[in-house]
Protein backbone atom coordinates (compact mmCIF):
# COMPACT_ATOMS: atom_id res chain seq x y z
CA UNK A 1 0.00 0.00 0.00
CA UNK A 2 1.74 3.33 -1.04
CA UNK A 3 1.72 5.64 2.01
CA UNK A 4 -0.14 8.18 0.99
CA UNK A 5 -3.39 5.99 0.69
CA UNK A 6 -2.55 4.77 4.11
CA UNK A 7 -2.10 8.09 5.49
CA UNK A 8 -5.53 9.07 4.16
CA UNK A 9 -6.83 5.76 5.85
CA UNK A 10 -5.01 6.63 8.93
CA UNK A 11 -6.72 9.85 8.77
CA UNK A 12 -10.58 8.24 8.64
CA UNK A 13 -9.82 5.88 10.90
CA UNK A 14 -8.72 8.47 13.48
CA UNK A 15 -12.32 10.13 13.25
CA UNK A 16 -13.66 7.16 13.75
CA UNK A 17 -12.05 6.40 17.14
CA UNK A 18 -12.87 10.10 18.02
CA UNK A 19 -9.43 12.13 17.54
CA UNK A 20 -10.43 15.48 16.60
CA UNK A 21 -6.72 16.57 14.81
CA UNK A 22 -4.51 14.90 13.09
CA UNK A 23 -1.30 15.73 10.97
CA UNK A 24 2.09 14.23 10.06
CA UNK A 25 5.92 15.22 10.06
CA UNK A 26 9.38 13.97 9.36
CA UNK A 27 11.48 12.97 12.41
CA UNK A 28 14.07 15.28 11.52
CA UNK A 29 15.54 17.07 14.45
CA UNK A 30 14.23 20.23 16.04
CA UNK A 31 16.89 22.25 15.99
CA UNK A 32 15.81 24.88 15.95
CA UNK A 33 14.55 24.16 19.56
CA UNK A 34 17.80 23.65 21.34
CA UNK A 35 19.00 27.00 21.71
CA UNK A 36 16.06 27.98 23.31
CA UNK A 37 15.77 24.84 25.54
CA UNK A 38 19.02 25.67 26.75
CA UNK A 39 18.87 29.10 27.27
CA UNK A 40 15.59 28.58 28.81
CA UNK A 41 17.45 25.91 31.29
CA UNK A 42 20.70 28.47 31.74
CA UNK A 43 17.65 31.13 32.93
CA UNK A 44 16.22 28.20 35.27
CA UNK A 45 12.94 29.26 33.87
CA UNK A 46 12.30 25.36 33.27
CA UNK A 47 9.17 24.02 35.77
CA UNK A 48 11.69 20.68 36.36
CA UNK A 49 8.66 18.66 35.74
CA UNK A 50 9.87 18.32 31.85
CA UNK A 51 12.11 15.44 30.29
CA UNK A 52 15.72 16.31 31.73
CA UNK A 53 17.79 15.79 28.54
CA UNK A 54 17.73 18.59 25.90
CA UNK A 55 19.30 16.38 22.97
CA UNK A 56 16.76 13.72 23.54
CA UNK A 57 14.28 16.54 23.35
CA UNK A 58 15.80 17.79 20.07
CA UNK A 59 16.71 14.58 18.20
CA UNK A 60 14.55 11.58 17.69
CA UNK A 61 16.81 9.70 16.90
CA UNK A 62 18.20 9.23 20.21
CA UNK A 63 15.34 8.20 21.48
CA UNK A 64 14.01 5.66 18.84
CA UNK A 65 15.57 4.20 16.33
CA UNK A 66 15.22 4.70 12.52
CA UNK A 67 12.63 7.36 13.18
CA UNK A 68 10.68 8.02 10.02
CA UNK A 69 7.65 10.01 10.94
CA UNK A 70 5.81 11.71 13.71
CA UNK A 71 1.90 11.67 14.15
CA UNK A 72 0.59 14.08 15.89
CA UNK A 73 -3.05 14.03 17.02
CA UNK A 74 -5.42 16.73 19.33
CA UNK A 75 -8.27 16.34 21.08
CA UNK A 76 -10.74 19.15 22.18
CA UNK A 77 -11.76 19.97 25.78
CA UNK A 78 -14.95 21.32 27.33
CA UNK A 79 -14.71 24.69 28.60
CA UNK A 80 -18.38 25.24 30.40
CA UNK A 81 -19.58 23.85 33.68
CA UNK A 82 -23.20 23.56 32.53
CA UNK A 83 -24.55 23.01 35.52
CA UNK A 84 -22.39 24.58 38.21
CA UNK A 85 -22.77 24.29 41.72
CA UNK A 86 -25.91 26.46 43.51
CA UNK A 87 -24.19 29.42 44.83
CA UNK A 88 -24.93 29.09 48.76
CA UNK A 89 -24.04 31.78 51.05
CA UNK A 90 -21.08 31.46 53.43
CA UNK A 91 -19.58 28.31 51.22
CA UNK A 92 -16.65 28.87 49.26
CA UNK A 93 -15.63 26.93 46.44
CA UNK A 94 -12.40 26.28 44.52
CA UNK A 95 -11.63 25.64 41.04
CA UNK A 96 -9.34 23.31 38.76
CA UNK A 97 -8.50 24.77 35.57
CA UNK A 98 -9.90 23.45 32.81
CA UNK A 99 -7.38 20.83 31.54
CA UNK A 100 -7.43 19.14 34.43
CA UNK A 101 -11.21 18.37 34.01
CA UNK A 102 -13.01 15.15 34.07
CA UNK A 103 -10.92 11.81 33.47
CA UNK A 104 -7.18 12.32 33.18
CA UNK A 105 -6.06 13.59 29.57
CA UNK A 106 -2.84 11.14 29.91
CA UNK A 107 -5.05 8.08 30.16
CA UNK A 108 -7.27 9.25 27.03
CA UNK A 109 -4.77 10.28 24.80
CA UNK A 110 -2.96 7.11 25.17
CA UNK A 111 -5.98 5.05 24.91
CA UNK A 112 -6.75 6.95 21.48
CA UNK A 113 -3.62 6.58 20.27
CA UNK A 114 -2.82 2.81 21.43
CA UNK A 115 -6.18 2.04 19.02
CA UNK A 116 -4.57 4.32 16.48
CA UNK A 117 -1.54 2.37 16.73
CA UNK A 118 -3.66 -1.14 16.65
CA UNK A 119 -4.77 0.05 13.60
CA UNK A 120 -2.05 1.20 11.64
CA UNK A 121 -0.28 -2.20 12.89
CA UNK A 122 -3.38 -4.29 11.06
CA UNK A 123 -2.73 -2.42 8.04
CA UNK A 124 0.84 -1.88 7.51
CA UNK A 125 1.68 -5.24 9.09
CA UNK A 126 4.24 -6.13 12.55
CA UNK A 127 7.63 -4.72 10.53
CA UNK A 128 6.46 -0.94 11.82
CA UNK A 129 7.70 0.29 15.37
CA UNK A 130 5.85 2.78 17.40
CA UNK A 131 6.83 5.20 20.53
CA UNK A 132 3.63 7.12 21.42
CA UNK A 133 3.88 9.63 23.89
CA UNK A 134 2.25 12.42 25.84
CA UNK A 135 3.21 15.30 27.76
CA UNK A 136 5.89 13.73 29.80
CA UNK A 137 7.23 12.13 27.00
CA UNK A 138 10.49 13.81 25.65
CA UNK A 139 9.68 15.42 22.87
CA UNK A 140 8.23 18.93 23.01
CA UNK A 141 4.23 18.39 22.35
CA UNK A 142 3.60 21.95 20.75
CA UNK A 143 6.45 22.20 18.40
CA UNK A 144 5.35 18.41 16.99
CA UNK A 145 2.29 19.66 16.79
CA UNK A 146 3.09 23.27 14.78
CA UNK A 147 5.30 21.65 12.58
CA UNK A 148 2.53 18.85 11.40
CA UNK A 149 0.37 21.40 10.72
CA UNK A 150 -2.41 21.30 13.77
CA UNK A 151 -2.00 24.86 14.64
CA UNK A 152 0.47 27.24 15.63
CA UNK A 153 2.57 28.29 18.55
CA UNK A 154 1.16 31.34 20.12
CA UNK A 155 2.31 34.03 22.41
CA UNK A 156 1.60 31.55 25.62
CA UNK A 157 3.29 29.08 24.41
CA UNK A 158 0.15 26.67 24.01
CA UNK A 159 -0.99 25.62 20.65
CA UNK A 160 -3.59 27.14 19.18
CA UNK A 161 -6.08 25.54 16.41
CA UNK A 162 -8.51 27.15 13.92
CA UNK A 163 -11.82 25.18 15.44
CA UNK A 164 -10.71 24.76 18.54
CA UNK A 165 -8.52 27.59 19.75
CA UNK A 166 -6.22 26.38 22.27
CA UNK A 167 -8.29 24.26 24.24
CA UNK A 168 -6.71 21.02 22.97
CA UNK A 169 -5.01 17.82 25.09
CA UNK A 170 -1.77 16.83 22.54
CA UNK A 171 0.16 13.68 21.92
CA UNK A 172 2.31 12.17 19.03
CA UNK A 173 3.45 8.69 17.76
CA UNK A 174 6.94 8.22 16.41
CA UNK A 175 7.25 5.48 13.76
CA UNK A 176 9.91 4.61 11.61
CA UNK A 177 6.70 4.29 8.37
CA UNK A 178 7.55 6.96 5.87
CA UNK A 179 4.46 9.46 5.37
CA UNK A 180 3.67 12.57 2.73
CA UNK A 181 4.03 15.52 5.84
CA UNK A 182 1.53 18.18 6.45
CA UNK A 183 1.84 21.64 6.17
CA UNK A 184 3.35 23.68 9.39
CA UNK A 185 0.76 26.55 10.05
CA UNK A 186 2.53 29.84 10.13
CA UNK A 187 2.27 32.09 13.66
CA UNK A 188 -1.04 33.79 13.97
CA UNK A 189 -0.70 36.25 16.92
CA UNK A 190 -0.34 39.28 14.66
CA UNK A 191 0.20 42.03 17.06
CA UNK A 192 -1.84 40.86 19.82
CA UNK A 193 -0.01 40.78 23.39
CA UNK A 194 -3.17 40.22 25.13
CA UNK A 195 -2.14 36.78 27.11
CA UNK A 196 1.43 38.63 27.70
CA UNK A 197 -0.75 41.48 29.65
CA UNK A 198 -3.18 39.38 31.23
CA UNK A 199 -0.57 37.30 32.72
CA UNK A 200 -0.73 37.83 36.45
CA UNK A 201 2.59 36.83 36.88
CA UNK A 202 4.93 38.26 34.23
CA UNK A 203 5.83 34.36 33.41
CA UNK A 204 5.48 35.22 29.89
CA UNK A 205 8.29 36.25 27.90
CA UNK A 206 5.82 37.21 24.54
CA UNK A 207 7.87 34.84 22.19
CA UNK A 208 6.36 31.87 23.22
CA UNK A 209 8.59 31.41 25.79
CA UNK A 210 7.96 31.94 29.32
CA UNK A 211 9.23 31.26 32.62
CA UNK A 212 7.89 28.37 33.66
CA UNK A 213 8.71 29.17 37.40
CA UNK A 214 6.48 32.14 37.49
CA UNK A 215 2.89 30.09 35.92
CA UNK A 216 0.87 30.21 38.62
CA UNK A 217 -0.30 26.80 36.29
CA UNK A 218 3.58 25.57 38.08
CA UNK A 219 3.16 27.32 41.89
CA UNK A 220 -0.44 25.56 42.28
CA UNK A 221 1.46 21.85 41.90
CA UNK A 222 4.78 23.12 43.65
CA UNK A 223 5.00 20.70 46.91
CA UNK A 224 6.57 23.19 49.61
CA UNK A 225 5.45 26.73 50.62
CA UNK A 226 3.77 28.73 47.67
CA UNK A 227 6.35 31.85 47.27
CA UNK A 228 4.52 34.89 49.26
CA UNK A 229 4.34 36.81 45.84
CA UNK A 230 2.03 33.93 44.24
CA UNK A 231 -0.85 33.42 46.66
CA UNK A 232 -2.78 36.74 46.22
CA UNK A 233 -2.43 35.93 42.64
CA UNK A 234 -3.77 32.61 42.95
CA UNK A 235 -7.16 33.46 44.05
CA UNK A 236 -9.43 30.26 44.47
CA UNK A 237 -8.21 28.68 41.42
CA UNK A 238 -6.53 25.96 43.67
CA UNK A 239 -4.99 24.10 40.19
CA UNK A 240 -3.27 25.08 37.36
CA UNK A 241 -4.30 28.63 35.89
CA UNK A 242 -6.68 29.49 32.99
CA UNK A 243 -5.99 32.96 32.18
CA UNK A 244 -3.95 33.39 29.48
CA UNK A 245 -6.24 30.90 27.25
CA UNK A 246 -9.72 33.01 28.76
CA UNK A 247 -8.08 36.07 27.27
CA UNK A 248 -7.11 34.77 23.90
CA UNK A 249 -9.46 36.01 21.04
CA UNK A 250 -8.74 32.64 19.41
CA UNK A 251 -11.05 31.18 21.97
CA UNK A 252 -14.01 32.96 22.10
CA UNK A 253 -16.88 30.86 22.52
CA UNK A 254 -14.75 27.68 22.01
CA UNK A 255 -16.53 24.91 24.27
CA UNK A 256 -15.71 20.75 22.48
CA UNK A 257 -18.01 18.56 24.05
CA UNK A 258 -16.99 15.43 22.02
CA UNK A 259 -15.70 13.08 24.54
CA UNK A 260 -18.38 12.49 27.57
CA UNK A 261 -14.72 11.16 29.85
CA UNK A 262 -13.70 14.89 29.53
CA UNK A 263 -16.99 16.51 30.56
CA UNK A 264 -16.49 17.99 34.37
CA UNK A 265 -18.06 16.97 37.02
CA UNK A 266 -19.26 20.42 39.34
CA UNK A 267 -18.89 18.92 42.46
CA UNK A 268 -15.38 17.76 42.04
CA UNK A 269 -14.24 20.83 39.63
CA UNK A 270 -15.64 23.43 42.28
CA UNK A 271 -14.72 21.87 45.06
CA UNK A 272 -16.42 23.15 48.94
CA UNK A 273 -12.98 24.40 50.32
CA UNK A 274 -13.46 23.56 54.09
CA UNK A 275 -13.81 20.06 53.71
CA UNK A 276 -10.21 19.92 51.70
CA UNK A 277 -8.54 20.21 54.93
CA UNK A 278 -9.85 17.55 56.47
CA UNK A 279 -9.92 14.98 53.83
CA UNK A 280 -9.24 11.66 54.35
CA UNK A 281 -6.54 9.86 51.57
CA UNK A 282 -9.03 7.69 50.72
CA UNK A 283 -11.90 10.27 50.32
CA UNK A 284 -9.33 12.14 48.34
CA UNK A 285 -8.72 9.16 45.57
CA UNK A 286 -12.39 8.46 45.30
CA UNK A 287 -12.55 12.66 44.75
CA UNK A 288 -9.79 13.65 42.83
CA UNK A 289 -8.25 10.20 42.17
CA UNK A 290 -9.17 10.06 38.49
CA UNK A 291 -8.16 13.86 37.63
CA UNK A 292 -4.92 14.98 36.10
CA UNK A 293 -5.06 17.61 38.72
CA UNK A 294 -4.26 15.18 41.55
CA UNK A 295 -0.98 13.70 40.41
CA UNK A 296 0.97 15.55 42.66
CA UNK A 297 -1.35 14.23 45.59
CA UNK A 298 -3.50 15.61 47.95
CA UNK A 299 -1.01 18.34 50.04
CA UNK A 300 -0.63 20.81 47.29
CA UNK A 301 -4.16 20.93 46.82
CA UNK A 302 -4.93 21.16 50.36
CA UNK A 303 -2.43 23.52 50.73
CA UNK A 304 -3.82 25.36 47.69
CA UNK A 305 -7.35 25.26 49.40
CA UNK A 306 -5.92 27.22 52.67
CA UNK A 307 -4.77 29.79 50.16
CA UNK A 308 -7.75 30.13 48.71
CA UNK A 309 -9.84 30.41 51.97
CA UNK A 310 -7.08 33.58 53.21
CA UNK A 311 -8.10 35.04 49.75
CA UNK A 312 -11.68 34.77 50.28
CA UNK A 313 -11.06 36.39 53.78
CA UNK A 314 -13.33 33.19 54.90
CA UNK A 315 -14.26 33.39 58.74
CA UNK A 316 -16.11 30.60 59.40
CA UNK A 317 -12.74 28.91 58.46
CA UNK A 318 -10.81 30.11 61.09
CA UNK A 319 -11.49 27.00 63.44
CA UNK A 320 -10.15 24.60 60.58
CA UNK A 321 -7.37 26.81 60.30
CA UNK A 322 -6.46 27.14 64.26
CA UNK A 323 -6.91 23.32 63.61
CA UNK A 324 -4.29 22.96 61.35
CA UNK A 325 -1.76 25.02 62.82
CA UNK A 326 -2.55 22.61 66.28
CA UNK A 327 -2.83 19.42 65.07
CA UNK A 328 -1.34 18.93 61.42
CA UNK A 329 2.03 17.54 61.21
CA UNK A 330 3.12 19.20 57.58
CA UNK A 331 4.87 22.19 58.20
CA UNK A 332 3.71 23.68 54.85
CA UNK A 333 0.22 22.86 56.10
CA UNK A 334 0.73 24.56 59.39
CA UNK A 335 2.52 27.95 57.54
CA UNK A 336 0.04 28.31 54.96
CA UNK A 337 -2.30 28.35 57.84
CA UNK A 338 -0.69 31.22 59.76
CA UNK A 339 -0.82 33.09 56.13
CA UNK A 340 -4.58 33.00 55.82
CA UNK A 341 -5.57 33.48 59.61
CA UNK A 342 -3.49 36.53 59.26
CA UNK A 343 -5.74 37.71 55.97
CA UNK A 344 -8.90 36.92 57.35
CA UNK A 345 -8.51 38.52 60.82
CA UNK A 346 -10.18 41.61 60.38
CA UNK A 347 -8.82 43.81 63.94
CA UNK A 348 -6.33 43.04 66.36
CA UNK A 349 -7.88 39.67 67.69
CA UNK A 350 -6.41 39.18 71.05
CA UNK A 351 -7.31 35.29 70.93
CA UNK A 352 -6.07 34.64 67.88
CA UNK A 353 -3.19 36.00 68.99
CA UNK A 354 -2.58 34.54 72.05
CA UNK A 355 -3.20 30.81 69.81
CA UNK A 356 -0.60 31.95 67.89
CA UNK A 357 2.33 32.79 70.10
CA UNK A 358 1.64 29.68 72.05
CA UNK A 359 1.94 27.91 68.43
CA UNK A 360 5.42 29.58 67.65
CA UNK A 361 6.44 28.43 71.27
CA UNK A 362 6.34 24.89 69.87
CA UNK A 363 7.20 25.20 66.67
CA UNK A 364 9.83 23.61 65.31
CA UNK A 365 10.03 23.98 61.39
CA UNK A 366 12.07 27.08 60.24
CA UNK A 367 10.08 28.05 57.39
CA UNK A 368 6.63 27.54 59.04
CA UNK A 369 7.75 29.34 62.45
CA UNK A 370 8.58 32.35 59.63
CA UNK A 371 4.82 32.08 58.48
CA UNK A 372 3.68 31.98 62.50
CA UNK A 373 5.69 35.08 63.10
CA UNK A 374 4.69 36.80 59.93
CA UNK A 375 0.91 36.36 60.75
CA UNK A 376 1.17 37.72 64.32
CA UNK A 377 3.26 40.67 63.50
CA UNK A 378 0.57 41.64 60.78
CA UNK A 379 -2.56 40.60 63.01
CA UNK A 380 -0.32 43.02 65.80
CA UNK A 381 -0.86 46.12 63.20
CA UNK A 382 -4.03 45.73 62.67
CA UNK A 383 -6.77 47.77 64.36
CA UNK A 384 -8.25 47.02 67.65
CA UNK A 385 -11.77 45.78 67.54
CA UNK A 386 -14.31 49.04 68.36
CA UNK A 387 -16.02 48.67 71.69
Amino acid sequence: MMQAELKEKIIEESKRIGINKIGFTTAEPFIELESKLTAQQAKGHHSGFEHKNIQERVYPELIFKNPRSIISIALAYPTKIENPPPRVKGERRGEFARASWGTDYHDILREKMNQLIDYIRQEAGDTVTYKPMVDTGELVDVAVAQRAGLGFIGRNGLLITEEYGSYVYLGEIITNLDFPSDKAVPFGCGDCTRCVDACPTGALLGDGRMNAKQCLSYQTQTKGMMPEEFRRKMGHVIYGCDICQIVCPYNKGKNANFHPEMEPEPEKVMPKLKPMLTISNRDFKEQFGHMAGSWRGKKPLQRNAIIALGNYRDKSALPELLRCIEEDPRPVIRGTAAWSIAKIVSYKDELVLEFLEEAVEKETNPEARFEIEQAISAIKDKKDKRK
